[in-house]
């Protein structure tokens, strides 16, 4: 698609207009309100469905890291949505990183463009505009939020799917959608247990908000400190100054067999990560010593996720659920094309869901198979494991030649698919 076609394409369908009268699976309830549950819930009330998001959470998360879009695809998708704009005025614009040595000298540098993409926004962030974007008042059929709450068991029926929760009354729905992530409820309910499609890439990542204890000048620039097999790195995102207790933040890869721990057992994993970095240099202790008194942990290995098929039945799984690779992968931006793609086949389906889902997979899996590949190598490019392979990393990172092309790639990469414009489809064509 050419620059004047994106335009006038959605110049043509203001994001909010009722595009079509969705048929007979009216009812959909999506699991995960992080970024694809909710993107999905746009589209399907743009379409006229009505969609419920189910969220394990109390409220959307606060806090966190950034995340980024691009190429023509993800644009696309977010120019679609009426999002693009409100995005730029929430971007980060990237921050330079400087890798260093123990003594605190550079060895290489990474400019703010290699990581923040065309747009870099917070996660938390984006989620609040997602999730405002679902539930604006000019779309025919809001969504519905369950906050606090899980699914516990899906019983498919002749005519939707018997739903169980923890704490809301049991519903039945026309379709149920699993956004909930790498550790998908939905995936273990319906597919089977997580070790049949998450495969471990041999490295941990974690992230935590310094605490106000911590020394005021620890997080003064924004460095990246690495031994093989570990990098620690520690700085201040603009965006998030006005924040009264924001005092900079810590992020970490570490080598590492898989590890055994309850995933909700926050001791268990500072003392994880603690154990990873014993002995490290630099101003590596006192960065986890920080770890001890921080409430916004994040902790998890880098995986990747490949389900043979994405649905059973009026079951179906979207994002990372579906296809994720945790660091590396662009998870989120093919969350949001994932999503604008499952819904679209779903309204031009007119409710047949098996022709949708299968439509959805045919169109979605060679593009994030290509976009997941990516995360094969994350560990071992943040996180060197031995010292020659950091030697080499920071000679990369020194080559503007190098950095350029990998740069290419990766927008090349998020780029190759070729997006059916829903909306002028499902203005111009009745349901069949």
């Amino acid at each position: 698609m050419s620059n004047s076609d994106f335009s006038h394409a959605n110049a043509a369908t203001p994001a909010t207009t009722p595009l079509t009268t969705p048929p007979p699976a009216r009812s959909v309830l999506i699991s995960g309100a992080s970024i694809a549950g909710p993107a999905l819930a746009y589209w399907l009330a743009r379409y006229g469905y009505r969609p419920t998001v189910v969220e394990l959470a109390p409220t959307l998360r606060g806090g966190g890291f950034a995340v980024d879009f691009r190429g023509e695809a993800h644009l696309t998708v977010l120019q679609r949505m009426g999002l693009l704009d409100k995005l730029k005025q929430h971007r980060t614009a990237g921050t330079p990183m400087t890798f260093i040595d123990a003594q605190g000298h550079q060895v290489a540098a990474l400019p703010p463009e290699f990581a923040a993409g065309d747009i870099e926004i917070l996660r938390s962030d984006l989620s609040q505009l997602l999730y405002a974007h679902s539930q604006t008042h000019t779309l025919p059929t809001p969504t519905e939020y369950l906050f606090g709450d899980s699914i516990t068991s899906l019983t498919e029926t002749a005519d939707g799917v018997h739903v169980t929760f923890e704490r809301a009354a049991p519903r039945t729905f026309d379709l149920v959608i699993g956004a909930d992530g790498l550790h998908s409820t939905v995936r273990r309910l319906a597919f089977g247990p997580e070790s049949q499609f998450v495969s471990h890439l041999g490295y941990y990542v974690a992230g935590w908000d310094l605490p106000a204890s911590a020394a005021p000048d620890l997080a003064a620039r924004a460095v990246g400190y690495n031994e093989p097999g570990r990098l620690v790195t520690v700085g201040r995102v603009p965006r998030r100054a006005t924040e009264a207790s924001y005092n900079g933040e810590t992020f970490c890869v570490f080598a590492s067999d898989q590890l055994t721990y309850d995933r909700r057992d926050a001791l268990a994993q500072r003392k994880a990560i603690a154990q990873a970095y014993d002995g490290a240099g630099w101003r590596t202790p006192e960065l986890i010593e920080t770890l001890w008194n921080t409430d916004t942990l994040y902790f998890d290995s880098i995986s990747r996720v490949d389900v043979p098929t994405w649905s059973t039945g009026r079951i179906a799984l979207l994002g990372d659920a579906a296809y994720g690779a945790t660091v590396g992968g662009m998870g989120t931006g093919s969350a949001l094309v994932g999503a604008y793609v499952l819904a679209g086949e779903l309204a031009l389906a007119a409710g047949d869901h098996h022709r949708a889902f299968a439509r959805y997979e045919q169109q979605l899996r060679p593009y994030v198979t290509r976009c997941q590949e990516g995360g094969r190598t994350t560990g071992t490019f943040l996180a060197p494991p031995t010292q020659d392979a950091l030697t080499t990393r920071n000679a990369t990172l020194n080559n503007p030649t190098a950095l350029t092309t990998m740069l290419q790639a990766a927008h090349q990469t998020s780029a190759a698919i070729d997006l059916p414009n829903y909306p002028t489809l499902l203005t111009a064509t009745p349901h069949p």
